[in-house]
């Protein structure tokens, strides 16, 4: 069964989820549309803005979730917290990966889309992105988990603790010790980083 297309981007995940076990593939297509640029910018966050390995990480996600998809069962998540908690998972293991081969690139920056900013513009953005994701480096990986899924990608503290599989309380002194020490590690560099007093 195929559902017209208007009607698929009303539905809700995980009936587009079903749909999709049953061979309708413009669900899929929802799907991929409403989920693979956040949790891949989300696996871009997690690895320091390595695009390249971001997106290995959230294909391989959208992967599972097809893998998974008939034997999905409603009501015991939704589908973008199973999802980002694949994603941390996947992260997670390519982080230590990298910590065994100790292999890091000068082109860790990512590329900001040109949006016809002037060059000052987006140079000063690409800057504060490097230096955003130079000081997630330097946060515990729990840290650093927290304060990207609350703070990047919007999740509320109970759905974060689903992701992480921890208690609120927890995600609440992680993000708040993340955050304390984020703002120590950009302390010194707002000058440089083209920030104004107040901004």
């Amino acid at each position: 069964m195929t559902m017209p297309f208007d009607q698929a981007s009303d539905a809700p995940d995980e009936a587009l989820l079903v749909l999709y076990a049953n061979g309708d593939p413009a669900a899929a297509r929802e799907l991929a549309a409403r989920h693979l640029p956040r949790v891949m910018g989300f696996a871009a966050r997690m690895l320091g803005g390595d695009r390249a390995e971001a997106e290995d990480v959230a294909q391989e996600a959208m992967l599972r979730l097809w893998r998974i998809a008939p034997d999905w069962r409603q009501g015991e998540a939704k589908v973008s917290t199973w999802l980002y908690r694949v994603v941390t998972n996947l992260c997670t293991d390519r982080l230590r990966g990298r910590k065994r081969r100790r292999a890091v690139g000068l082109d860790d920056a990512p590329d900001v889309a040109d949006d016809a900013r002037s060059v000052e513009a987006t140079l000063v953005e690409n800057d504060r992105v490097a230096a955003l994701n130079a000081a997630l480096e330097t946060l515990p990986d729990r840290q650093r988990q927290a304060v990207v899924l609350r703070h990047i990608e919007g999740l509320t503290n109970p759905e974060i603790a689903e992701v992480m599989e921890i208690g609120v309380e927890a995600v609440e002194s992680l993000t708040a010790r993340g955050k304390r020490s984020l703002t120590a590690a950009m302390a010194g560099r707002r000058a440089e980083l083209g920030y104004e007093e107040g901004s």
